[in-house]
Formats: structure tokens, C-alpha cells, sequence
């Protein structure tokens, strides 16, 4: 692995040599240096060469790979099908979120890039590729499937890059990608990144990565007793309604001081003024700030005129405040280590602090992660619903009722009480009164409407106890002779669904776990045994998910055909 000169690690993107319109892009977005993979993978993307970096999810891969991919493009310059590159990923999921990346990074390039996976009118995204593309990135299925329509060529291709490299062979993507990276021309450039490196992913490196450099981010140990008394608790919801779940959250916690990390400078910005909104008192810190600015933030915030100081990681560095009582992720950092570095800022001095972390579907794996590291639980939490907070802000004002019956200074409301209970009941009196106490404290009541929806997490994949699996079904992901039918795993609950094609459809397991898993959103890890036969083939499903997955594949095509789809009684 290359070592990051000094001068590297102290400057920001403007030592990679990048092109202005990147560099713009980058601090519009409010990037304000980069993560440990850019570092180092940057330099030898850049200079052309192979690269395999080892990271895990969250770590910063895809501006790895965006930037250097789009410092060589050359856009408008290519026929219809005829990308410069293409980029494979897992799920559709991340073909969307790299294809918005590759959009913020190279909007003044003018690149342009198209999205293709399963599940989605196939007419629109040949039009597209007739109308010609600069980058491809796609699934392996659909990728695929459009080189042998022959709407998809990969002849004039510079760059590939296979993201999340691991995941797209445990989704049984083999066959696939062997087939497509045998279609590239010679001498292009080749970027694999993946969390782990089994065996599988070594094959895939030995035959098509030239002398590749190594780039691997290694994860910093923890030393035993180093994480603080700390109450940790994870909210699973979509980007969407992180902001409305994180009003809802403090409004439960009620922090007395807090810290709350975006990923950059921009979305600080963003959610100071969501919170200022919301009558919260908040400032943003982060490196678009002067250190006079800085001063004067911290100061209010160790006064305790800001009860809520909105950060970038590079902004908090050797921050050490008395007292913090909470630390909310609003963004997931990109390493365990960066997360437990986050919540040593609270639970000091035999306190108990509390950590709140806002994740999506993807990012659950990064938790997990943290957990192996810190060997710590994560609590997922649900976000509260509107009747709860409603019964929140009742008991509280109940709570300064009580208070002021306890104190002094009543004396002169006291006739204006009496002679209000002389003209009317005294509980009406009363319920007017708290009525009025309430609306004064409630604040901003818009957010109580309804329920923020959250995210299920994934099933964990069940241990496993080894890599062979009896005749007839599929291990690998790839077909094996017929046989006897083997336990089922400890999965759950699960139901067999039966498909009307077969081998001779040139049907394989790997088709049936990609559909499955890009068209109907079940995780691969959940999908139980398949056995595919000459004329039919058989899956098992998650019982609760089966007539959602069936619906899926009876809309979908299987090997370029439509098929029907049972539940096996």
C-alpha cells in the first residue's frame, strides 16, 4: 500500500491535480478535505493504473472512483452504446446513488451517465444508449442483458470499475461478471473495491487487474475501556425523513447540549437552518468558518446560549466540551473507529452520555460493523410517532403546572381565580388554562402530523457451516445435479415459491437471487434454497415477503421471458 506524502495529508483535493470544474463541484457539495481511501486511491486511478482497495461500506469509494473516472472523460464524444466506462454495483439501489454522484461531481463536464438495472422499462434505457452515454453504470444482470441485445457495447471502454465487489458475487453475479469483463478491450484500466477479500475476489484480481496497487484501510484497534458509559441507539429511516425524525428525536430527548455530524459543510448548513426553524438554538461549525467565527460559536455553546453545535468531523477535531449530553450522527461516519472517536465526547466523568445514529438501508451494515469493533449493542430505535409526542408535551405541561403550584408568587392570581370559578366551572377554568400554558410551550407543532415510516433492517445472514452444498442445489451460484433436498436454514419462517422455468430456459440460480434481490428488495441473505430443473424451479422466500415476491417476478422478465410464478402448498 502507497503511503500519503505529508503534503497530501495536510492539503485538500487541490493537490490531486483535478480539474477545476471537480474542484468546484467538490466544494459546492461542501467537501472539505478527503477520507483516508481517497487519499490513496486517488493518485493511482489518476496516473492510470489498476487499483483494488479494500474499505468498507461508507468509507468514501465512490468519489474514489468518480473523480478519477471523470478527469479522463472526454463527454459527447461517443456513439450510441459506446461508453467510456462502466461502473457494476450490486443492487439498483447504488447504481442510483453512484449515477447522482458521477451527475454532482461532473455537472460541469456535462458527462453523461445512465442508470441501467432490472426492474424498470427496458425501452427507455435503450433510447438512451442510442442517444449515446459517457457512463454506464448498471448491475451485471442488466448490463448484460443489453450486451447481448447488442444495444450495449463495451469495445471502446477506458475505465471499469466494480464497486461493492464482494456483495455482487454473494448475490451470485459470477457468471456475469466473468462474461462482461471478458467483453472489455485491451489495455483498459480496471478499479475492484470491496469490504473483504476472499478467495473469489483474489480469482477475479489474478485474471483481469494489471499489477494492481493496493489500497487498504486498514481499521485502528480499540483499546479496552475506551469507549465511555454511553447509550447508544440507531434509527433506521430513508434520506427523505431524517430531518422530520431528527426534529421528532429531540424533541423526546430534549439534549441540554449536543453534538450533531453531516458528512459536509453544505448539509451542516442545510440542518442548522432546518433547526433554527424548528426553534431549536443551533450553530454550524465546519471549515468554511474563520477561526474568529469559530471562537465565537464555541464560546455560545460552552455558555450555553446554543444548546445544539451542528459539525463536520474536520470542524470538531480536538473539540473537548464539559458536560455534552448527547452525540447524534446525523450522518454515519465512514469507519467504526471515526464513530467511536464521535461518541468519546459524551459519557465523561462517570456520566452516562447518549449516542443517536440516523442510517439507511445500506448503512445497516456499517452499523453491524461498529458493533463487531465496539463490541458494543446498538439499539434500533423507532422514531416517535405523532401520539406520542402529543402525549409528551401534555405531561410536560402538567410537570410546569406542578412546578408553579410548588413555588411562590401566586397570591395576585389568585382573586383573578376565583372570581373566573365564580362565572364558570373551575375544571373548564382549569382546562382553559392549561390550554393556554400549552400552546406557549408547545413550539412548532407541524412536525406531530402522522408517523415518519421506518426502514426494516436486513436479516442477518445465518452463520455458515460450509461452503458445499448437496446435489441439486445451488451453491456458489451455480447449478449443480439433481438431488436430495437439504434442511432448510435457520431462516425463519420461509415458503417455496415455484417458477415455469428451468434450465432449459437457460435459467440459473443467479438469475433467480438477482431478481429476487435487485426487483423485490429482499436481501440476498434471506433467500433460502433454490433448485432449478430441466422444466421448473423452486425458491424458498421469507414467508411474510413470498406474495410480494411473486408479484415481482410475474412483472419481470427471467432470461428474456416472462414467466408465472406459485406459492408451493
Amino acid at each position: 500500500m502507497n503511503s500519503p506524502t505529508s503534503e497530501r495529508d495536510s492539503a485538500g483535493f487541490e493537490a490531486f491535480g483535478l480539474h477545476p470544474s471537480l474542484l468546484q463541484a467538490l466544494a459546492a457539495l461542501g467537501y472539505e478535505e478527503p477520507t483516508p481511501i481517497q487519499r490513496e486511491a486517488l493518485p493511482p486511478l489518476l496516473e492510470g493504473r489498476d487499483v483494488l482497495g479494500l474499505a468498507a461500506t461508507g468509507t468514501g469509494k465512490t468519489a474514489a472512483f468518480s473523480l478519477p473516472l471523470l478527469q479522463r472523460l472526454t463527454p459527447g464524444g461517443r456513439g450510441a452504446g459506446e461508453p467510456a466506462a462502466l461502473v457494476l454495483v450490486p443492487t439498483r439501489e447504488l447504481a442510483v446513488q453512484v449515477s447522482e454522484a458521477l451527475h454532482s461531481y461532473g455537472k460541469g463536464l456535462a458527462a453523461r451517465v445512465l442508470p441501467v438495472y432490472g426492474g424498470t422499462d427496458v425501452v427507455r434505457q435503450l433510447r438512451r444508449l442510442e442517444k449515446g452515454v459517457d457512463v454506464v453504470v448498471a448491475t451485471p444482470g442488466r448490463a448484460l442483458d443489453l450486451l447481448q441485445r447488442g444495444s450495449l457495447s463495451l469495445g471502446r471502454v477506458e475505465l471499469v470499475v466494480l464497486d461493492e465487489a464482494d456483495e455482487m458475487l454473494d448475490m451470485g453475479f459470477a457468471d456475469e461478471l466473468e462474461a462482461l469483463l471478458s467483453e472489455l478491450p485491451e489495455g483498459h484500466q480496471t478499479a475492484l473495491f470491496s469490504a473483504t477479500l476472499p478467495a473469489r475476489i483474489s480469482a477475479i484480481v489474478g485474471r483481469h487487474l494489471r499489477s494492481p496497487v493496493q489500497v487498504r484501510i486498514d481499521r485502528e484497534k480499540v483499546e479496552p475501556g475506551a469507549l465511555p458509559r454511553v447509550r447508544q441507539q440507531a434509527f433506521l429511516v430513508s434520506r427523505e425523513h431524517r430531518e422530520a425524525a431528527l426534529v421528532r428525536v429531540l424533541r423526546v430527548e430534549q439534549p441540554a447540549s449536543a453534538i450533531l455530524f453531516c458528512r459536509t459543510r453544505t448539509d451542516v448548513d442545510s440542518l442548522c437552518a432546518t433547526l433554527l426553524g424548528h426553534g431549536f438554538r443551533a450553530e454550524a461549525l465546519h471549515g468554511g468558518l474563520s477561526q474568529e467565527q469559530r471562537d465565537r460559536v464555541m464560546k455560545r455553546f460552552k455558555a450555553g446560549t446554543v444548546e445544539l453545535l451542528v459539525a463536520t468531523d474536520v470542524a470538531a477535531r480536538g473539540l473537548h466540551i464539559d458536560g455534552l449530553s448527547h452525540v447524534i450522527n446525523y450522518d454515519l461516519p465512514g469507519s467504526p473507529e471515526a464513530y467511536v472517536h464521535r461518541i468519546g465526547r459524551t459519557g465523561r466523568a462517570g456520566k452516562e452520555g447518549v449516542a443517536l445514529t440516523f442510517a439507511g438501508t445500506r448503512e445497516h451494515r456499517l452499523l453491524q460493523a461498529i458493533e463487531r469493533v465496539t463490541k458494543q449493542p446498538i439499539e434500533l430505535a423507532r422514531v416517535p410517532g405523532g401520539a406520542e409526542l402529543r402525549a409528551l408535551r401534555l405531561e410536560r405541561t402538567r410537570e410546569r403546572v406542578l412546578e408553579a403550584l410548588a413555588g411562590e408568587g401566586q397570591e395576585e392570581f389568585r382573586q383573578m381565580a376565583e372570581a373566573l370559578c365564580a362565572s364558570a366551572e373551575p375544571s373548564a377554568v382549569l382546562a382553559a388554562a392549561l390550554q393556554l400554558v400549552h400552546a406557549a410551550h408547545a413550539g412548532n407543532v407541524e412536525d406531530e402530523a402522522g408517523d415518519i415510516p421506518s426502514i426494516t433492517a436486513p436479516a442477518k445472514a445465518p452463520p455458515r457451516k460450509s461452503r458445499s452444498a448437496p446435489p441439486g442445489w445451488a451453491s456458489e451460484g451455480a447449478p449443480r445435479p439433481r438431488g436430495q433436498r437439504p434442511p432448510r436454514p435457520s431462516l425463519g419462517a420461509m415458503a417455496t415459491l415455484v417458477v415455469n422455468a428451468g434450465r432449459r430456459a437457460g435459467l440459473r440460480p443467479a438469475d433467480l437471487v438477482g431478481a429476487i434481490a435487485n426487483e423485490a428488495q429482499i436481501p440476498s441473505k434471506s433467500i433460502g434454497a433454490i433448485q432449478v430443473t430441466e422444466s421448473f424451479s423452486r425458491v424458498e422466500v421469507p414467508e411474510k415477503s413470498a406474495a410480494h415476491v411473486a408479484a415481482v417476478l410475474r412483472g419481470t422478465t427471467l432470461r428474456g421471458r416472462k414467466v408465472s410464478v406459485r406459492l408451493e402448498r
